[in-house]
């Protein structure tokens, strides 16, 4: 895809080259921000992955995959019903609860495979 496709897809229809090129620069930030964000996510899952203590550290105090997933959307919810002055002051428990429920969204599905393996 090319910066005129990604305009026309953004909703431009003009041909200015100044914001064909600001429209590519945004293109390309945004894909460099994304693979910087997959990378950091799977930094964090490749720390927890050697043991099940690991990630029920990590999850705590919640005691299972599902109940960190739980009390992460909970949480969640309750930051979108804040007010902004408030969302702003809770901004690191979003951050912490999203990437809580990250890593039991992972464990909960390939957790049992991993460990399974080390064992044997």
């Amino acid at each position: 895809m090319d910066a005129a496709d990604f305009a026309r897809t953004c909703g431009y229809t003009g041909d200015s080259p100044a914001l064909l090129e600001a429209f590519e620069a945004i293109r390309g930030n945004g894909i460099a921000h994304a693979r910087h964000d997959h990378v950091r996510r799977k930094a964090v899952i490749d720390e927890l992955k050697p043991s099940q203590a690991l990630f029920l550290a990590a999850i705590g105090p919640a005691q299972s995959a599902e109940e960190a997933i739980e009390d992460a959307v909970r949480l969640i919810a309750c930051w979108r019903n804040m007010p902004r002055w408030r969302q702003e002051r809770r901004l690191p428990d979003l951050i912490r609860a999203k990437q809580q429920r990250l890593v039991a969204r992972f464990f909960r599905r390939y957790g049992h495979l991993l460990w399974a393996r080390k064992a044997a």
